[in-house]
């Protein structure tokens, strides 16, 4: 895991993201179960932690659950999921998750449908 902490830089607490959405902590476990966030257990004490990316201007990345169920749909893990989105690619150039938040969603599902077959 160690290597994926790297890859993703900067990572919010359950409690930060709460206070960035401006939210209950009972409603980011629900965005959770609702596949509308990822978070991975990271760390010596497994504290389960959202990558910062997500969480633009005190929202949620609004591309991102539809991107997370074309993923899931694809038979990626949560763990991939967030490797698959922070990792560099030539072809874009750079991230998924940077297109997503540059508003290039059809490109990044296009391409992780393709990953299915």
């Amino acid at each position: 895991m160690n290597e994926l902490e790297e890859l993703v830089s900067d990572w919010l607490t359950l409690p930060d993201v709460a206070e960035q959405l401006d939210i209950s902590i009972s409603k980011v476990h629900s965005l959770l179960e609702e596949r509308a966030l990822l978070a991975l257990r990271l760390g010596e004490r497994k504290i389960r932690s959202v990558p910062a990316a997500f969480i633009n201007d005190g929202a949620i990345l609004d591309s991102l659950k539809g991107t997370i169920s074309v993923l899931t749909d694809a038979g990626f893990t949560d763990e991939e999921m967030i490797r698959w989105l922070f990792t560099a690619d030539e072809t874009l150039p750079g991230r998924p998750v940077d297109a997503l938040l540059e508003g290039r969603k059809t490109e990044i599902r296009r391409r992780a449908q393709a990953l299915a077959w």
